[in-house]
């Protein structure tokens, strides 16, 4: 699954460890989802897009 949660971070203003901090995970967490090495839960991935005040399916994406 690919993900525009890098872009999306950047255009709130927010670092890594900002994002880590207001999600409850590591910052490693936010990295590795921003590198598409880790798919999270979708209580995670509702969390990203409540914060990042977009519907989850314009964050996350299956690869065609």
């Amino acid at each position: 699954m690919k993900n525009g949660i890098k872009a999306l971070r950047k255009a709130h203003g927010l670092r890594q460890e900002d994002m880590a901090k207001l999600l409850g995970v590591s910052r490693q967490t936010v990295v590795a989802m921003e590198n598409n090495k880790y798919d999270p839960t979708l209580e995670l991935a509702m969390k990203v897009a409540r914060l990042l005040e977009q519907p989850v399916e314009s964050i996350f994406f299956l690869e065609e």
